[in-house]
């Protein structure tokens, strides 16, 4: 469980965060190396432990995939004692990430004056929905209305069905990584300054800043953006096509991959064909070249295709469904799929870290925990608390 080698070493962060961007942030920095002090409400915890099925262990696949690297501890910050802990225990850390309705840590006492006042070093990271400013400042954020207020949902689907969300919490996932990058970047700033400060990320902001080309196109051209299926709205041929097995996913990003597809393809005439030879037109084209191609592709088996086509430099792959993708022997080569021994459910298997350090390696030291396991601990070793002051505690459902 040492994490003395990792790039966040000596670092503490306190994680009032819940569901999914805020654990994914404070995750992030946990396989880095910090130590993550995880707040939850006793008896209850985390939303997200009941988000199932499946459970392992009575412990939810949901919550087990966002907290390993983190210590547990419940705490009722409604209640004032509550309060005096999280006071006394803030001062000792580098970090705070919360994602509470906006003004709940003000309500509190716990203002950024106070923070200047008590723990001017540490960086206070608020996860909020939309942000604390404009007129829609305040309302709760969910990833999936958020994927349909921000456009995202838009573009996405067939162009003659009905907008669709993508398959995972996309802008959550996002806004967690938002999140990682502000709050390394404010600690960046406090080795210059010496001082902390108040970072804050929302849903709403990252729904928009991921519509990147999309937007970018609008912006510039004042057109709206519409369906392309599994097409790309600038790239053909740039989507799925059936194979005489299965289906490929092909991505050509220049004319002289093209060219090559089509030699392979058979049909060596549309590398020079002024209808398809240039990117443009081949994207002006699109109605008749993708049918083209898909009938061209139907003549072999999707491996056979693969084969061929990677030989030659041009982008494609298999569709893999999530249990292949997860057994592929690239990703387990790769360390993406590791097993943890936990409390509870005993060998878990869960998704590995997806980035690397040459001297600092990220490690998963701690699975993760059950809800208030290192109450505790935490209080014992952090603040000095007493055995009887912690029953105390207990006793008056404080933790």
């Amino acid at each position: 469980m040492n994490s003395d080698n990792g790039a966040l070493a000596g670092l503490r962060v306190l994680d009032l965060t819940r569901i999914l961007a805020g654990p994914f942030c404070t995750q992030m920095l946990g396989d880095m190396g910090a130590d993550v002090i995880k707040v939850e409400p006793p008896g209850a915890g985390d939303d997200t432990r009941t988000w199932g099925p499946p459970f392992t262990g009575g412990e939810s696949a949901y919550f087990l995939g966002i907290n390993r690297n983190k210590r547990s501890l419940t705490l009722n910050l409604a209640a004032k004692a509550g309060q005096e802990i999280l006071a006394r225990l803030l001062p000792k850390c580098d970090v705070l990430i919360e994602n509470y309705k906006l003004g709940t840590l003000e309500k509190w006492g716990f203002t950024n004056a106070w923070l200047e006042e008590h723990a001017p070093r540490v960086v206070r990271c608020s996860i909020t929905g939309y942000g604390s400013s404009g007129p829609d400042a305040g309302l709760p954020g969910y990833d999936f209305i958020l994927q349909a207020e921000s456009g995202l949902m838009s573009v996405c689907g067939e162009p003659a069905g009905t907008p669709t969300k993508f398959g995972v919490a996309i802008v959550d996932v996002t806004t967690g990584l938002y999140a990682c990058n502000v709050v390394l970047a404010a600690l960046a700033a406090r080795t210059r300054t010496g001082r902390g400060q108040h970072v804050e990320v929302c849903l709403y902001d990252s729904g928009i800043s991921m519509l990147i080309n999309v937007a970018s196109s609008h912006l510039v051209t004042g057109r709206d953006a519409r369906r392309y299926g599994n097409g790309h709205p600038s790239i053909v041929p740039y989507t799925t096509y059936p194979t005489a097995d299965g289906m490929i996913a092909l991505a050509v990003g220049n004319d002289g991959q093209f060219a090559r597809f089509a030699q392979i393809a058979g049909h060596p005439e549309w590398g020079t064909d002024p209808r398809y030879a240039k990117n443009p037109d081949r994207v002006a084209n699109r109605e008749t070249l993708d049918p083209a191609i898909g009938e061209a592709l139907k003549r072999d088996r999707t491996d056979a295709w693969i084969g061929k086509l990677r030989a030659a430099g041009v982008p494609c792959g298999p569709i893999h469904s999530v249990a292949e993708a997860l057994n592929d022997p690239h990703t387990l080569a790769r360390g993406l799929v590791r097993t943890v021994e936990h409390p509870a459910a005993g060998q878990v298997k869960m998704v590995g870290i997806p980035y690397a350090f040459s001297d600092t390696p990220a490690t998963i030291r701690r699975p993760p925990p059950l809800l208030g396991q290192h109450t505790d601990e935490v209080l014992r070793e952090e603040l000095g608390f007493t055995a009887e002051r912690i029953a105390q505690l207990r006793a008056e459902k404080v933790v």
